[in-house]
Parts: structure tokens; sequence; C-alpha cells
């Protein structure tokens, strides 16, 4: 049971850290979404889509560790026996989760903080202000899609 341990806690962090991120981001966000509602009330839709763009790394580890309990049959009441280095296979699949989650909420938080000032001086820029952490994203993005690769093409269980 330890190599099927080893793998569970790699799900575990996966979805642990997009959730621990995308928590810092949303709040780093959320900080400056106050100090901008409080001088321009009308600006709540455009303010409100910056603050949930660094929580999107949440639902890409939640996403990750689904995938994984699918991967490994325990989604369907299977406890499969896996050897320690199948595991470790299985742990691997989880760090781009771990690690490229974490680190990219926290940075699409700091780029939406910094959205946030632009659209408080300038309204009209809106568009280009969403589109400064949107490319943040896709990081996030890459590193879920990485890990989906890693473990239905690379995992032989």
């Amino acid at each position: 049971m330890l190599g099927l341990s080893i793998a569970l806690i790699g799900a575990a962090l996966g979805a642990a850290f997009g959730a621990i991120g995308s928590a810092k981001g949303v709040g780093m966000a959320g900080e400056a979404a106050a100090g901008v509602l409080a001088e321009k009330p009308e600006l709540f839709g455009t303010v409100l889509i910056l603050q949930a763009l660094p929580g999107t790394q949440g639902f890409y580890g939640f996403i990750g560790a689904f995938l994984i309990l699918l991967r490994l049959g325990i989604l369907g009441g299977n406890f499969p026996e896996l050897t320690i280095a199948q595991g470790l296979t299985v742990f691997a699949v989880s760090v781009p989760l771990i690690f490229g989650l974490f680190v990219s909420a926290i940075w699409q938080g700091k780029a939406s903080v910094a959205a946030l000032q632009m659209i408080a001086q300038r309204p009209q820029t809106t568009g280009q202000a969403i589109i400064i952490p949107a490319l943040v994203e896709t990081y996030a993005i890459l590193s879920l899609i990485t890990s989906i690769i890693l473990l239905f093409f690379g995992v032989k269980l």
C-alpha cells in the first residue's frame, strides 16, 4: 500500500497547492479590488473578473487530482496495489500541478493587482487590463495539460 499512498499524496498535494496559490492570488486581488470599488463602485463587474482569475488554479488542481484518482481506478472502488516505483511515477505526474499551479496563481494575483490599478486610473483600458493576468493563465493550463499527458501516456500501471 506504500506505492498507492505515495500516489495519493501527490494527487492531494496537486489539489492543495493549486488551492493555496489560488487563495493567495484571489486574496491579493481582492485587497486591490476593494480599493478600486471604494472609489469607483460602477466597475464591480470588471473588478470581479480580475479578482476571480487567480482562482482557476484551484479548479485545475481539483481536476488533476480527480483524473489521477480516475486513472488509478479509485473512483470505481478499486484500490490497486502499486509498487513504490509506480507510486513515485504517479507522484511525479503531480509535480506540474504542485508547482505550476501554486506559482502561477500567485503571479496571476499580482498581475490582477496591477490590472486593477490600471482600470482604477483609466477605466477605458478594461479589455487590455484583463489580458495581462489572463496571459499568466497560460502557464496554469500548461501545467494541467502536462500532468494529463504524463498521467495517460507516461504512466504504466
